[in-house]
C-alpha cells in the first residue's frame, strides 16, 4: 500500500473548502475500499467525505450511523429529500448529529448502494452478555474475535477507551468496551466485504477516526481477511492535532465550538 503523507487545512464553516490534492484524487481512483474518518459534530469533516465520495462515485456505501434495517429504508424516492429521508431512518432518535451534516454524503452518489453497519444497541447489550463472538455469529473465528488480545494491545485499547471517556470510567468495565470496539470494527468490515461482493465496489466507509485508523480499526480486519485488498483510510483531525492512529492520509479542519464533554463527569466530583 502507497502511503501518502498529506495534512490539508480547510476554511472555518461548514461547507468544504478544498480542493483535496490530486495526489489524493489520484490515489482514491485505484483503491477498492476507502475509509474516511471523522469527529461525528464537525460539519467541515461531512463536507470532505461528500466531496470525496463525489469525486469516487462508488458502487457502495457504508455507514457506521446506520443499522442494517435503516439502510433498508433508503430508496431512490426519499434519497434526495433530506426530511424524509432523515424521518423514515428515524434519525432524531438515534444519538447522531444533525442529519443536515450527513445528507449530502447520500447525494453525492446517487447511484451508490448504502449499507448498513451499526450494532443496534439491543444486540450490543446482548453480547455484553453473551459475549461478541456469540453475538458476531458463525464467522467469529475468521475475524479474530474468538481469540484474545495480546496483553500489550489490550492494555493499549483499555487506556483509549479510558481517555475517549475522560478518564472516569470504572476499571472494571473497559474490557467490555474494548471487546464492543472490536465487534463494531468486524461488523464494519464484514458489511464492507459483503458490499464489495455485491456491487463489485469500489467501496467507501463513513466512520469514527476510531474505526478507520489502519492499526486496530476496520483496515485491520479487512487485512486479515483479504491480504490482497487495496484499502486507502483517511484520518480528520481538528486543529492539527488530536486524531490517535496510523493513517494514509490526514486530513485537518478547524474545530467546532463545543462543550466540554468532560464536564459532566466533574460536575458529578
Amino acid at each position: 500500500m502507497r502511503r501518502l503523507v498529506l495534512i490539508a487545512a480547510f476554511a472555518c464553516g461548514p461547507a468544504f473548502a478544498g480542493p483535496l490534492s490530486q495526489d489524493l484524487l489520484d490515489r482514491m481512483t485505484s483503491a477498492q475500499v476507502v475509509i474516511v474518518g471523522e469527529v461525528h459534530d464537525n460539519p467541515a469533516h461531512h463536507s470532505v467525505q461528500a466531496e470525496i465520495v463525489s469525486h469516487g462515485q462508488p458502487g457502495a456505501l457504508i455507514f457506521e450511523m446506520l443499522t442494517e434495517a435503516q439502510a433498508s429504508k433508503v430508496t431512490p424516492d426519499n434519497r434526495a429529500n433530506q426530511a424524509g429521508l432523515a424521518q423514515d431512518l428515524g434519525w432524531a432518535d438515534s444519538g447522531w448529529p444533525d442529519f443536515a451534516m450527513y445528507h449530502p454524503i447520500f447525494t453525492a452518489a446517487p447511484d451508490a448502494a448504502i449499507y448498513g453497519a451499526a450494532v443496534p444497541r439491543d444486540a450490543a447489550r446482548a453480547a455484553m452478555q453473551v459475549g461478541i463472538a456469540e453475538s458476531f455469529g458463525d464467522d467469529a473465528a475468521d475475524y479474530g474475535l474468538t481469540t484474545p488480545l495480546p496483553a500489550e494491545d489490550q492494555a493499549a485499547q483499555e487506556d483509549l477507551q479510558q481517555q475517549a471517556h475522560c478518564n472516569a470510567m470504572p476499571p472494571e468495565m473497559l474490557p467490555m468496551m474494548v471487546d464492543l470496539q472490536r465487534l463494531r470494527d468486524a461488523v464494519l468490515a464484514r458489511a464492507t466485504l459483503r458490499a464489495l461482493d455485491e456491487t463489485g465496489g469500489p467501496v467507501v466507509v463513513i466512520t469514527g477516526n476510531g474505526h478507520a485508523r489502519e492499526d486496530g480499526g476496520v483496515p485491520a480486519y479487512l487485512a486479515r481477511l483479504r491480504p490482497d485488498l487495496d484499502i486507502l483510510t483517511i484520518g480528520q483531525q481538528e486543529d492539527g492535532a488530536g486524531t490517535p492512529g496510523r493513517f494514509d492520509v490526514m486530513l485537518s479542519s478547524p474545530a467546532v465550538d463545543r462543550p466540554d464533554p468532560c464536564a459532566v463527569f466533574r460536575n458529578k466530583g
